[in-house]
């Protein structure tokens, strides 16, 4: 396997950190490297914000759990999928923008999550630990008015950044065979059970803490679906200028 094989197969969310800074330069590099991921169209359709102050970060902390590691990692970033350069562009051509349409949603979003995955990815290969912050979307109004996120542009989620205190176990996912298949996708009876996968995860769980029962991976996947998620997201991407059409 190859250092970036390794890299992959050993990702797993870090949530306590050590004291140690991220030195400036370093997380600017990291961000560079990341730019170079592939993007549609060249679109680039990405714009990251270091949130530094700490009422803020206290602020987008209880809101998002509360996740208390938003406030002591000590970078945190968030990540806000932007089109407002392709409505720039388009007025300096004295050319109409066509926005509000889901696809331009699809390609914004689709951009800014494979660029932070590979920053995430980037920063692991220098010893730094992280986790993705999706509870940021609790209260997305709240994080564009801290941060002055305009029309064209949303929140899609934050990043912590850190020296790792922890050292937990990478989290069991699916067998390959659960999710690549050739040439069709799978009919329900093709479907292997998944009673080996939630032995793997509830034994993960008990060896983090003997008090988490019941926390098979179709347990956890049930309770997420039988709940409405977010529900405000779609009005407030409308009102974002996103999803209008």
């Amino acid at each position: 396997m190859t250092s970036v094989l390794n890299l992959l197969s050993a990702h797993r969310s870090i949530r306590k950190f050590t004291a140690k800074s991220v030195d400036e330069t370093l997380l600017t590099s990291l961000i560079s490297a990341a730019q170079c991921t592939s993007t549609s169209h060249h679109v680039q359709a990405y714009t990251i914000i270091q949130v530094t102050d700490a009422d803020t970060r206290q602020k987008i902390a209880d809101m998002a759990g509360p996740q208390p590691w938003v406030a002591q990692a000590p970078v945190f970033l968030v990540f806000c999928a932007d089109l407002t350069r392709l409505v720039h562009a388009c007025r300096r051509h004295n050319a109409a923008p066509e926005t509000g349409w889901a696809e331009q949603l699809l390609v914004a979003t689709v951009d800014t999550a494979l660029m932070a995955q590979s920053l995430m990815l980037g920063a692991e290969s220098v010893g730094i630990g992280g986790v993705f912050i999706g509870g940021i979307r609790n209260d997305p109004d709240l994080v564009s008015d801290l941060l002055h996120i305009p029309e064209h542009a949303y929140p899609v989620f934050g990043m912590c950044l850190g020296y790792p205190d922890d050292d937990p176990a990478p989290k069991p996912r699916l067998p390959v065979g659960a999710v690549f298949h050739k040439d069709r996708f799978p009919s329900a009876m093709e479907q292997k059970p998944l009673t080996d996968y939630d032995q793997k995860i509830q034994t993960y769980y008990e060896k983090r803490s003997p008090t988490l029962k019941d926390r098979t991976w179709t347990r956890q996947m049930a309770d997420f679906t039988g709940q409405v998620i977010r529900p405000h997201m779609k009005a407030f991407l409308e009102k974002k200028g996103f999803f209008r059409q």
